[in-house]
């Protein structure tokens, strides 16, 4: 089995009948939804999904996964999501898919977080992959110029056809190459104070438990300070 099928179904475990499911996105969060689509369909699940994304909305409608918008519920009990890196900490980066401000509020409002990976996903330190800063477009490259003065190394994402890239929210993202994300606090607080900033990629100290997919089947490691 491929190791993102195996945590997408490893993580299913975790949903019970009568839960509002925040679903991910992305290629390990699509996994995770197809489960989900076949428990109600063949195990009589009854789980209301609140959707990080248009792409996510469209294939839980699909597998005809009754949806709610996160304004429509009063909590959400489990989301469950991949991740672009994660650290020891129970700290990481998302937003490679683009959709990092939607998976930011929904995990916001969710008692449980749950982040599924494959073991290449594990890193020792943040910032090898790049941070996606999500930036309205009015104003996008003032924050370029002043990103690239700090040295971090900016890049606007743009489409395959040279594009910029717009997020679900109309937004652009700025795309920063690190290499090495020594104090991941001081810089989620430095850049969401920046004017234009929407959101970051940095998603710090809300994730409850990680499923690594491994050759020898997944592994479960919980986070000790939010169990």
């Amino acid at each position: 089995m491929d190791l993102k099928e195996m945590v997408g179904k490893e993580a299913c475990k975790h949903i019970k009948s009568g839960m509002t499911v925040g679903l991910g996105t992305g290629s390990t969060a699509y996994h995770m939804v197809a489960e989900v689509g076949r428990m109600i369909k063949e195990e009589n699940l009854t789980i209301t999904g609140v959707t990080t994304s248009t792409q996510t909305l469209i294939q839980a409608r699909e597998l005809g996964i009754p949806l709610a918008s996160i304004d429509e519920v009063d909590h959400i009990d489990v989301t469950i999501d991949g991740a672009d890196e994660v650290d020891p900490n129970f700290l990481g980066i998302k937003g490679g898919g683009a959709a990092l401000l939607y998976e930011k509020i929904v995990a916001t409002y969710s008692d449980k977080v749950i982040w599924i990976v494959d073991e290449s996903k594990m890193v020792p330190q943040l910032g090898e992959f790049p941070l996606p800063v999500e930036v309205i477009p009015y104003g996008s490259q003032q924050i370029f110029n002043i990103l690239e003065k700090r040295g971090y190394h900016p890049s606007f994402r743009k489409t395959s056809d040279g594009e910029f890239l717009h997020t679900d929210s109309g937004n652009y993202i700025i795309d920063l190459h690190l290499a090495e994300i020594p104090d991941p606090h001081a810089l989620a607080e430095e850049l969401i104070h920046m004017t234009g900033v929407v959101e970051h990629g940095l998603f710090l100290d809300m994730t409850n438990i990680v499923i690594v997919g491994e050759k020898n089947g997944p592994k479960t490691i919980y986070n000790p300070t939010l169990v």
